[in-house]
């Protein structure tokens, strides 16, 4: 008996990376699996059936149950199909994980119009098309007096929660999937549907575009696996995890993080409208002996490229 016995899941982005190891894990855990892949380049180009379906594959191989969807979900046909297929092929759904992913890097003076809106698009969007098609299966279950128990889990970013120069793209869409997140959790939480996002460190396609070459000796630890991230998105997808929801986690090898998002630190207070002049002479008391200028914390994962 699996953590994941007898649910049934899609897996965005689930050939390759992190997506990869979450879907042999639920597998593994007892999921019965609809792995989706539309089998492009890391910056959203081309597209490749062999992706998915190998894991697919590699499922059955082990003795799973779980089958291949190649739409592109950041297209609402994809994102539709996609909840529709598990649906169909399995009776129901009980978990989402919302993985997939692009990289267009461009500082901000050089970002095109294209780049910013595939970026968004393929993230945010994305996230939001296969969301809504869930919910709206769970809502409606939960109307004609079934007793649900969905879990979705999104992927942020820390490149999105501190920040990355050179991913204004990536990192706003990234913190809006943090918020979207939070939002959705208190929007679905009467229909028994929990939601929460992970910010995974780990050697990827996209992170070896930002950091190079993360390797580490053999024989070692490999703490920026993908397959070390699957284990808290197996928690959080299943029954143990009926009280989470709204929460950001990061992850990384072995540690795992409870992230908080903006949170007032300081205040100033009149009972009457402040002037410019009057601001200009309280606002450093808001600071204190905290910098003036944004300079996130380093990530776990720039702490082990040793990137600034």
């Amino acid at each position: 008996m699996g953590i994941l016995d007898g649910k049934v899941a899609v897996i965005t982005g689930a050939g390759r990376g992190i997506g990869h190891g979450e879907a042999l894990l639920f597998a593994e855990e007892g999921a019965r699996v609809v792995a989706n892949d539309l089998g492009g380049d890391w910056d959203g180009t081309g597209a490749d059936d062999r992706p998915a379906a190998q894991v697919v594959e590699e499922i059955k191989a082990a003795g799973g149950q779980a089958i291949a969807h190649f739409d592109d979900i950041s297209e609402e046909a994809g994102a539709e199909s996609l909840i529709k297929l598990a649906v169909d092929t399995w009776g129901r759904l009980d978990v989402v994980v919302n993985n997939a992913g692009i990289l267009r890097d461009r500082m901000i003076f050089n970002m095109s119009i294209e780049e910013w809106d595939a970026v968004i698009k393929v993230h945010l969007r994305g996230h939001f098309l296969v969301t809504r098609a869930a919910c709206q299966y769970w809502r409606d279950r939960s109307k004609a007096g079934d007793q649900v128990t969905g879990r979705i889990v999104n992927t942020t970013s820390t490149s999105g929660i501190l920040g990355n120069a050179g991913q204004a793209n990536y990192g706003a869409a990234k913190a809006g999937i943090a918020a979207f997140s939070q939002i959705v959790a208190m929007e679905v939480a009467r229909y028994g549907v929990t939601v929460n996002a992970i910010a995974p460190g780990a050697r990827t396609r996209m992170t070896e575009k930002t950091f190079g070459d993360l390797g580490v000796p053999q024989g070692q630890f490999d703490a920026l696996a993908p397959e070390n991230i699957a284990p808290l998105v197996a928690y959080l997808a299943s029954d143990e995890a009926t009280s989470i929801t709204g929460q950001v986690f990061g992850v990384q090898g072995g540690l795992v993080q409870l992230y908080q998002g903006w949170t007032p630190v300081a205040e100033l207070s009149k009972d009457d409208r402040w002037t410019p002049s009057e601001l200009a002479k309280r606002v450093p008391e808001l600071f204190g002996e905290r910098p003036t200028v944004y300079s996130p914390l380093r990530s776990p994962l720039r702490q082990m490229s040793g990137r600034a």
